[in-house]
């Protein structure tokens, strides 16, 4: 009986021990919230801290003129190529692709025929199904923004919202402006917008992160061109960065037929 009680009254210790160890956040409570060119610097930092980037889940793509899933592998080295896999059922590889800012080839692994070009904006939208420079690309498959921009110029607007900095900047005639939302607990961005006229043209949602080699990646990633009427919603399985094994191996199989674009 006497172990019993003691169990009991241990257990409740145990639970809250094994709680506040898996929690890896700064608490909001009693924080000094950060000068914005401060915060602006640690965001454009942790994003260029990120050489290169792997990882695999599932790809929701809806436009005009598709609406479908496919399970992926993606792998990112910076400054300039993405190489992404697509996958059916039973892990069976359907397409794959090596996108630089100037070349891409793409091969349909079921036909054996590789398309290979240069890269325009049609291109990419061909394969990634929306409408984003390559740069914007490369930022949107980790969850990040590029804020090179910003570095020098103060938000028009900032405050903290609840548990979230708020950024917001204007252009000169103050028609467009982006909002930035970051988490003070991690400085993850969780939503980034475009706005034209007080019409939301592009939009970045970011949830579920997992802080890796000290950033704050996002498992669930949702980027909507609105004028064009296209999403793609990104859910990883797994995901790593900054390792030597991560690196592009791609090549062709001899008898692929190559046709030049």
């Amino acid at each position: 009986m006497n172990k019993i009680r003691y169990a009991l009254l241990i257990l409740p210790l145990v639970v809250l021990f094994f709680l506040e160890g898996c929690v890896t956040s700064k608490p909001t409570e009693n924080f000094e919230p950060l000068p914005a060119e401060r915060l602006v610097s640690k965001l454009e930092s942790n994003r260029r801290n990120i050489i290169n980037f792997e990882g695999s889940g599932t790809l929701h793509v809806i436009s005009t003129t598709i609406n479908n899933s496919a399970s992926f592998n993606v792998v990112l080295v910076k400054p300039d190529s993405i190489y992404l896999t697509i996958m059916g059922p039973f892990g069976i590889e359907l397409a794959q692709a090596l996108v630089t800012r100037d070349n891409f080839v793409f091969y349909d692994v079921l036909k054996n025929v590789a398309y290979k070009g240069k890269v325009d904006d049609s291109i990419l939208k061909g394969i990634f199904k929306i409408n984003l420079p390559f740069s914007d690309l490369v930022d949107a498959f980790i969850g990040s923004v590029n804020l090179t921009d910003r570095l020098y110029k103060m938000p028009n607007q900032y405050k903290v919202e609840g548990d979230q900095y708020v950024l917001t900047y204007f252009d000169s005639d103050s028609t467009n402006e982006t909002i930035y939302k970051v988490s003070i607990r991690d400085l993850g961005i969780t939503n980034y917008q475009v706005i034209n006229n007080n019409n939301v043209e592009l939009e970045g949602k970011y949830s579920q992160f997992a802080l890796i080699n000290g950033v704050a990646l996002p498992y669930h990633i949702e980027v909507e061109n609105k004028q064009k009427n296209q999403s793609v919603t990104i859910d990883y399985r797994n995901m790593k960065t900054n390792k030597s094994d991560i690196y592009i191996d791609f090549k062709l199989p001899r008898d692929a037929v190559v046709i030049k674009w």
